[in-house]
């Protein structure tokens, strides 16, 4: 039978594990004004908790945080209709840490076609078309 000690640092531990896991999820981690955010599909994975692609600019190479793949989907953003080497230009919020080059993205417009990742989100920005 565990000691009182084991069980109080695996309590703590438990309450901890969701913070950890809601570092980057939801938007207070974003800057409140929306941005546009263009460049090369470097690399993309619809897994989850969100899809994600890496985004070569002048800038260097972003991280995309996109919808979870269920919403990527019922979008029209699934496996095949973007591949590395395609340019993308995004809609959404970058990072409040200036020094990250991390930004969620709303839509997505690759290959002519633009896919809203969050279409009950108000956006100020159009997307490119």
């Amino acid at each position: 039978m565990p000691d009182l000690r084991s069980l109080k640092l695996l309590a703590a531990a438990a309450l901890l594990l969701p913070a950890t896991a809601m570092a980057h999820h939801g938007w207070n981690w974003t800057e409140e004004k929306e941005s546009r955010l263009s460049g090369t599909i470097v690399s993309i994975d619809h897994g989850n908790p969100h899809a994600s692609l890496k985004l070569r600019n002048a800038q260097g190479v972003w991280e995309v945080d996109l919808a979870p793949p269920s919403a990527s989907a019922r979008a029209g953003f699934v496996k095949g209709v973007a591949k590395p080497g395609d340019k993308a230009t995004f809609t959404g919020h970058r990072s409040r840490d200036a020094g990250e080059l991390v930004f969620k993205a709303e839509t997505i417009t690759v290959n002519g076609k633009t896919y809203d990742v969050y279409p009950d989100r108000p956006k100020s920005l159009k997307p490119a078309g």
